[in-house]
């Protein structure tokens, strides 16, 4: 029989395996997102001149190869953490993650060493994506099988809270950086733009320390010392009809459209702000973290809630919530920053000149034009003309065409709040279907076979179909351009055929002995 000190020590050891897990995980999220914040910028220092949008269509295909390895990722090391271990297992992937974010600051730009930039980005990003393929499933594998059983959805929320968490630390150290130098230092060679990449090495040197201090999962040690683990992980998950179904079943039935739900509520969104609103650089972004400050709590509530009435209907929620709200929120977004329903209204004209000598004698002359419509929104662009030095020169306000893409917003404080209240619906959802799905898809394998088998379906429904909402979502809407909400028909195609599925066929038994 267990005392009040057994428990007390249970859960002490328990809240170390979880700080332990959730702080490393953060990290690889954050180094593994920040080379796509910063794709514009890497564009211009890892590949020639002379094509901004070729260099970041290659920028961004290398950073889409990240998510198309990370299945490889689960069966490499999926596969080692089920005959060796997983505390060892996604220690080498933290390693492995944090060691390459550090090298890709620390590659030379294209101007110094031509084509091997880009060669040795792809190669180092490729890593990146393998590592973060065995990280997630050994850090929730390893909190569950820690937990007690009527916790357990509890426990593993708080792994769910990392990708966010980094996505948010990524999001803020950028800014933070950013905004304490000028642009064209951050966008330098050796500029601020590397910090990112460098601090990653301080931040995987802490955790390394904090994991080494971890003991085994007391499941897998047990099952090892009774020498029962699995010879052949990658065999018995997917040629064994049973548990191949059951892989399949959490792929289509579960984490396909939790995929789908959480890339568009967190990086489709951000990008339609940026892209199809028009919303400034920094403004964008804030609010992204406010409602991702907002919103992050919730992974734990429906952890919590998902140990008392089952994982399987409110990951379901959450996709129909999606889908029925999907297109409403984003419309809103267009209909709220739309410069042509205020373009005959009163504005406000503000000028401001800057001037740049340049080496040959001439100088550039911006002038940003701030148009303040009446319902608050302050639009602004910059209008570039070269003078020859000493001429005489008017320096006037060039009106501009509200309806111009190059206008840049700013939302007035009432539509700034409401748009980070919309976004954070969109990050409500992602906590619905994220927060009880690792306890979900750890319960649904047995101990052996685990690392494997629930990692290979969760990282096919993030980092493909998932990773492929920006990608499909930009392709839609260049192929039916009279249709600006068009790409939200594909996450909202697969979280309702995800939604079907699993309604159908997953069931939602809460058993306590589920791991034994």
């Amino acid at each position: 029989m267990k005392t009040k000190t057994d428990s007390f020590a249970e859960k002490g050891v328990v809240r170390k395996v979880i700080a332990a897990s959730s702080v490393g995980t953060m990290i690889e999220w954050y180094d593994f997102y920040i080379f796509g914040m910063l794709a514009k910028t890497i564009s211009t220092q890892f590949f020639p001149e002379g094509n901004p949008t070729a260099a970041l269509l290659s920028t961004l295909a290398i950073f889409a190869a990240g998510f198309i390895v990370r299945p490889f990722g689960a069966l490499v090391f999926g596969r080692l953490g089920d005959l060796v271990g997983r505390k060892y297992t996604f220690l080498l992937t933290l390693i492995l993650m944090g060691g390459s974010t550090f090298l890709i600051g620390c590659v030379p730009g294209y101007k110094s060493i031509g084509i091997a930039a880009p060669i040795i980005v792809l190669l180092l990003r490729l890593i990146q994506g393998l590592a973060l393929g065995g990280e997630y499933g050994g850090a929730a594998t390893y909190v569950a099988e820690h937990s007690p059983a009527e916790k357990r959805g509890f426990y593993t929320s708080w792994i769910q809270t990392t990708a966010t968490l980094g996505l948010f630390v990524a999001l803020g150290i950028i800014m933070l950086v950013k905004l304490n130098m000028p642009d064209t230092a951050f966008n330098a060679e050796w500029g601020g733009w590397r910090y990112p990449f460098w601090v990653s090495v301080v931040l995987v040197g802490i955790s390394i320390y904090i994991r080494m201090k971890m003991s085994e999962s007391p499941m897998f040690s047990k099952l090892k010392a009774e020498g029962k683990t699995s010879l052949n992980p990658i065999t018995e998950s997917f040629r064994h009809k049973a548990n191949f179904k059951m892989v399949l079943l959490a792929l289509f039935g579960a984490v396909m459209g939790q995929g789908v739900v959480w890339y568009t509520g967190q990086f489709y969104a951000q990008n339609f702000l940026e892209t199809k609103c028009n919303l400034e650089f920094e403004q964008s972004r804030t609010i992204m973290l406010w409602a991702i400050a907002f919103a992050t709590p919730f992974f734990l509530f429906w952890g919590w809630l998902s140990d008392k009435i089952g994982r399987k209907w409110i990951m379901m929620a959450g996709m129909l919530l999606a889908i029925l709200t999907y297109r409403p929120i984003f419309s809103t977004f267009l209909s709220d920053t739309d410069s042509g329903k205020w373009k005959n209204g009163q504005t406000t004209f503000i000028k401001e000149e800057i001037e740049k000598k340049v080496s040959d004698g001439d100088t550039i002359l911006k002038i940003t034009s701030h148009f303040k419509t009446n319902n608050g929104i302050k639009y602004s662009n910059v209008l570039v003309d070269t003078v020859k030095a000493g001429t005489s020169t008017k320096k006037q306000v060039i009106k501009a065409n509200l309806n111009s893409a190059d206008l840049n917003k700013h939302l007035p404080p009432a539509l700034f709040w409401k748009f980070i209240g919309l976004v954070f619906i969109l990050i409500l959802y992602v906590t619905m279907v994220y927060g009880p799905i690792a306890s979900f898809l750890v319960e649904m394998f047995p101990t052996k076979i685990r690392y494997t088998s629930m990692s290979l379906p969760y990282h096919i429904g993030n980092g493909v179909f998932g990773g492929l909402v920006p990608f499909i979502g930009l392709l839609l809407t260049t192929t039916y351009p009279a249709d600006p909400l068009v790409g939200l028909w594909y996450p909202i195609g697969v979280a309702l055929l995800c939604l079907i599925i699993g309604s159908l066929y997953l069931e939602n038994k809460i058993d306590k002995n589920v791991m034994d």
